[in-house]
């Protein structure tokens, strides 16, 4: 009997085993789908004339690949030396690019083909970086170089938007009026280079080039010249310093300005949100613009009601905010008084009733204590200390020792430059084309400074 119930639980658990494998069982025994992904780039096999044929005449080349391919934004990234007046027809088949010139070939002359970014795989995008092709059309193939790096001068960092510009014609004004004759990019660390070029010597420019016409035609493009001619038989290396010598004027929305309707209440606000910043004045606003202003009447008290003294006052353009901006002492109480008879708008309203304000200052430990030691920097060369936050300089200092502290630093995290201050106005001064002057420059260093409250924050840096 007890045999018999073996084979019977056999039986049963082998009819079980196999039901399991023809029902939900059975997908995780199957082969896998879809297989490795691809992430190679297609690769060259073939091109038309061959890379670095002489003497050549015709105006057709063609690439061919081992793979399908595809090109992305051709017009941003081909680049031909030297530069052409009409840009070259350009097909892609499945395996094959073909370009044609459309302008007649110079004599004598080594051209370069670079596509950037544009050749990829049809399936994946797989870029193929940098693809180049050289050819003359005379006897040999030039091998001299220009290199360099360009940064951008207020900053010290890259933009790698810009285009670095070789003229054969070297006058001053050939960058406003004609296109170059040799185009190259920099890449992440602001560097670029010139190959195949001929022995001779050049003009160098960097742009960022906004409207697409290769030339320097607007007072906010970025911008960057060499002081001197560059001989590319010396195989010479430059840097440049990039800089708009004016702000880009906001665009117009063309619609006529509709003249601002005045409040028929006059209302005032201020920034006195939490305590008052012991570095920063207090910001009293006004929603219409004022026409008389009678600062006598807005002042400040302590808690006895005696009044502040040393105060001083400030407008600004709009006619519309009073700056108050006192020696604030740590952690004290005051009030803020505004009087009816203060202020007056440009249709003769006033405020409805006295404004009083009790606000308390900052203490001492809602700041930090910031102390920095310079080593190696050239103090021949006015530096100033910058603290950067976001696109903003908040806080400039020259410095004239080596060693440098702030008690009541506000916390925060901040980017560290050093400018070097040739005209000593203690602010960034940008480059002329006209005059010949270049910008002033300014570094920044790679490690952000993260400032706390009530902390004892030191750093060295070392130049």
């Amino acid at each position: 009997m007890r045999f018999r119930l073996h084979i019977l639980y056999f039986i049963i658990g082998s009819m079980f085993l196999v039901a399991s494998l023809f029902s939900g069982g059975c997908a995780q025994i199957g082969l896998p789908t879809g297989g490795v992904k691809d992430t190679i780039a297609p690769k060259l096999v073939k091109v038309n004339p061959a890379l670095g044929s002489r003497n050549i005449t015709s105006n057709k080349i063609t690439f061919e690949f081992d793979e399908y391919i595809d090109l992305q934004e051709l017009q941003q990234n081909l680049l031909i030396s030297p530069l052409q007046k009409r840009n070259p027809s350009i097909t892609a088949n499945p395996k094959t690019i073909t370009l044609k010139f459309r302008d007649t070939l110079l004599p004598n002359t080594t051209y370069t083909i670079n596509f950037g970014k544009a050749v990829r795989d049809i399936n994946e995008g797989n870029i193929l970086n940098d693809l180049s092709y050289i050819f003359s059309t005379g006897s040999v193939i030039d091998s001299s170089t220009i290199s360099g790096n360009v940064i951008i001068a207020e900053t010290g960092n890259v933009d790698t938007t810009l285009l670095v510009m070789l003229y054969k014609n070297t006058i001053d004004s050939v960058v406003k009026k004609t296109k170059p004759n040799y185009i190259a990019r920099v890449d992440k660390e602001g560097n670029f280079s010139f190959k195949n070029l001929p022995a001779t010597r050049f003009k160098i420019y960097a742009l960022k080039d906004g409207d697409g016409g290769k030339t320097y035609n607007s007072l906010s493009e970025t911008f960057a010249f060499a002081d001197k001619e560059i001989s590319a038989a010396n195989n010479e290396s430059v840097n440049l310093y990039a800089y708009a010598e004016e702000k880009e004027k906001p665009k117009s929305s063309n619609l006529p300005s509709l003249k601002k309707e005045l409040n028929k209440k006059l209302k005032v606000t201020t920034n006195l949100v939490s305590k008052q910043d012991l570095l920063e004045p207090i910001e009293i606003s006004f929603n219409n613009p004022l026409k008389t202003i009678d600062s006598s009447k807005i002042y400040l008290v302590d808690t006895f009601f005696k009044k502040i003294t040393g105060v001083k006052y400030s407008f600004d353009s709009t006619a519309t905010k009073v700056f108050l901006n006192s020696k604030w002492i740590a952690d004290m109480s005051l009030i803020l008084i505004i009087d009816t008879a203060a202020v007056k708008d440009s249709v003769s309203n006033r405020l409805a009733k006295n404004d009083t304000i009790r606000f308390n200052t900052k203490r001492v430990e809602d700041y930090g204590k910031l102390i920095l030691h310079f080593n190696n920097l050239d103090f021949s060369k006015n530096p100033v200390l910058q603290f950067v936050s976001g696109d903003n300089v908040k806080y400039a200092y020259p410095i004239i020792t080596k060693d440098w502290s702030n008690n009541l630093f506000v916390p925060g995290e901040y980017e560290i430059r050093i400018l070097y201050d040739a005209d000593k106005d203690g602010k960034w001064t940008p480059g002329s084309y006209t005059k010949k002057s270049q910008p002033e420059i300014a570094v920044t260093l790679p490690q952000k400074l993260s400032v706390r409250a009530d902390w004892e924050n030191e750093r060295e840096i070392n130049f």
